[in-house]
């Protein structure tokens, strides 16, 4: 049923939480389970432009690593992708890593912003809900 699921990580513990999820599913399915990291950038507007980047490439690559680590005690088999995009636009790169790599479903954490924080900060995992064109399973 979910031969590739897409599991997309971050910082937080619900990341953690997501993780198992997405091992379950793919433990039960005898599917694998492709991670995915979005490195955000600031893009700064100013003579010369150039970005701002918010996350070390180094610390990218270990937080994804970490999760196929985790994973593969789980006893599910992993790789890992890091990319790299704008701020405000990590959902799209998800739901354009799912296309690329044919994921089933789509498995993140969600923060449980509600009301304004919501509205003022968007959320990534409402995004890719409505963006994506396959199942979405938010962890919370």
């Amino acid at each position: 049923m979910y031969d590739t699921v897409l599991l997309a990580v971050d910082e937080s513990d619900l990341s953690a939480r997501a993780t198992t999820a997405a091992g379950d599913l793919a433990r039960l399915s005898g599917g694998r389970v492709h991670v995915v990291h979005v490195r955000e950038h600031q893009v700064v507007v100013a003579k010369g432009g150039g970005t701002f980047e918010i996350e070390d490439a180094g610390e990218a690559e270990a937080l994804a690593a970490r999760s196929v680590a985790r994973l593969t005690e789980l006893g599910v088999a992993a790789d890992t992708e890091v990319v790299r995009a704008a701020v405000g636009h990590v959902a799209e790169e998800l739901v354009a890593a799912a296309g690329r790599v044919g994921a089933d479903v789509i498995v993140l954490g969600s923060h449980g912003r509600a009301g304004v924080k919501a509205l003022v900060l968007g959320s990534t995992a409402y995004k890719v809900i409505h963006l994506a064109d396959r199942p979405v399973l938010v962890v919370r």
